[in-house]
């Protein structure tokens, strides 16, 4: 009986031990993918080397919608593994106070009663500076589209995806919308 008994317990400390891993054991195995934000140097050294499209959150501290972006469309896997495969993902603070240098021109920041705004940030928006604001660049840094609002995820991946595959350079985006098969989930 006693036999039993501590095969018993044995069992039990085994199947307990299985159940609760340590949070960073059970981080490494599952651990969701994320996007790999850049700042906007960083991005800028990675294109030497290799080209790729560029995505862009312009943001600022303040945006409520910003934040829900981030929480949600943003934090998305399958979203995530995509952007990181396509594009090179950089976090763009619209009221950053550093100069950037950029196509041999600087850009600085600008007072503007309370707050300000970044020259850069004005000129890949083109002008429309309302918040989240999101930039497609392509593999040139040449301006594709600046996508204002807030989009969910469904909208962000057709949009990316529509990019990202050069499909703007030949459908039309109302049919590409209407035709779009989701990625694959993992």
């Amino acid at each position: 009986m006693k036999k039993i008994m501590l095969g018993l317990v044995a069992a039990i400390v085994v199947i307990v031990g299985v159940a609760f891993k340590t949070p960073e054991a059970a981080e490494k195995t599952f651990a969701p993918e994320a996007i790999q934000w850049l700042t906007w140097e960083q991005m800028l050294e990675k294109s030497k080397t290799q080209k790729r499209k560029v995505v862009v959150d312009v943001y600022t501290d303040w945006c409520g919608w910003c934040k829900k972006m981030d929480a949600t469309t943003f934090s998305d896997p399958c979203l995530a593994k995509y952007i990181n495969q396509t594009y090179y993902a950089v976090k763009f603070d619209a009221e950053q106070k550093q100069d950037i240098v950029f196509k041999d021109k600087t850009y600085k920041f600008v007072k503007n009663g309370m707050r300000g705004y970044h020259e850069l940030a004005a000129e890949i928006t083109r002008g429309q500076l309302s918040f989240p604001t999101v930039v497609f660049l392509d593999e040139k840094m040449d301006v594709i589209q600046a996508i204002p609002g807030f989009r969910n995820t469904k909208e962000f991946e057709t949009i990316s995806t529509y990019f990202g595959r050069n499909e703007h350079l030949k459908t039309p985006w109302e049919t590409y919308q209407k035709n779009y098969k989701p990625l694959p989930k993992n």
